[in-house]
């Protein structure tokens, strides 16, 4: 059992699926937790029976509602944590939703929304937490501090009909990379989720089928078998444990390597600017008869994993 006792928790979107199995399981291990959700009819209703819960199982949570990527609800929300807990110490990005459309397809208003709720929503919360952490730290102050963002592996394989989600979730892994080599000197861990889990994003359209629920036996894609890893990275164990991404589900937890870069293409004619066929005659050393395009490229092919 991870060791949370007086350690101070915020999860964002914790009223349902993935963020309420969280705070369920922080709240287990001795977490005081903070449930944030928005301010309308079901969600703010979820919000406040995931604190109940919570409470009728002997621990300790408040509910503060608001918009994750509003800066003055952002700012309220660490507000009223301090004022109630005197302390921040896990701070859990999870908040997001999904409008899928192809490139061609959608919107303006369609993309901004997402990207403004997932990667804004993210933003806003870490710079509100890593500010109270590095300045508890220069003041002297003992500082847990442990930030854990929510990204997706659409980030790995392109997801063409996410064009808005995919983008800010790889958005993510870059900001949470760089507040990881930010926050280092200061004791504060910046990690990085990954889940494959039945939610209101996962539970309708195209992959309703393959997220449902078993007849029998284990449901591998249930939330609440991702909670362990967040408790985990909220721990004092996991101290050593920043700037990394980890895919997540069933009974499974996966470490994603950094992305290798590849030996350097350089120009035959030495020290000038490349001309077309130079250009052409290296790059097709790589790109050759065996190579496949799209399939070969960055993106992990999509029956990998």
């Amino acid at each position: 059992m991870a060791n949370l006792v007086g350690q101070v928790a915020i999860v964002t979107g914790s009223g349902r699926g993935l963020g309420r199995e969280e705070a369920l399981d922080l709240a287990a291990n001795g977490a005081r937790v903070v449930i944030n959700d928005i301010d309308l009819p079901g969600a703010k209703e979820a919000a406040y029976e995931t604190a109940e819960d919570i409470k009728n199982a002997g621990g300790e949570a408040i509910v503060v509602l608001g918009d994750c990527a509003d800066s003055n609800d952002a700012s309220a929300l660490i507000t009223k944590t301090l004022e109630a807990y005197g302390d921040l110490n896990i701070m859990v990005n999870n908040a997001g939703f999904l409008r899928d459309k192809t490139i061609f397809s959608m919107s303006d208003e369609e993309f901004d929304s997402v990207v403004r709720v997932h990667l804004r929503g993210h933003f806003v919360n870490m710079r509100n937490a890593t500010a109270y952490w590095r300045s508890k730290a220069k003041d002297g102050g003992l500082t847990h501090g442990r930030l854990i963002s929510t990204s997706s592996e659409a980030v790995l394989y392109g997801s063409a009909g996410q064009p808005n989600y995919s983008a800010a979730k790889a958005g993510i892994v870059a900001m949470t990379m760089g507040a990881a080599q930010l926050m280092m000197r200061y004791g504060v861990t910046c990690n990085v989720i990954m889940p494959r889990a039945e939610t209101d994003m996962t539970n309708s359209g195209p992959t309703a089928e393959m997220f449902k629920a078993p007849e029998s036996g284990f449901h591998q894609f249930d939330p609440s078998n991702v909670a362990p890893l967040v408790t985990y990275l909220s721990s004092p164990e996991s101290a050593r444990i920043s700037g990394e991404v980890f895919i997540v589900w069933g009974n499974q937890v996966n470490v994603l390597q950094r992305p290798k870069v590849l030996p350097a293409h350089e120009n035959p004619n030495g020290q000038e600017k490349w001309s077309q066929a130079a250009l052409h005659a290296s790059l097709s050393s790589h790109f050759n008869d065996d190579y496949r395009s799209v399939l070969d490229g960055f993106s992990l092919p999509i029956d990998q994993g």
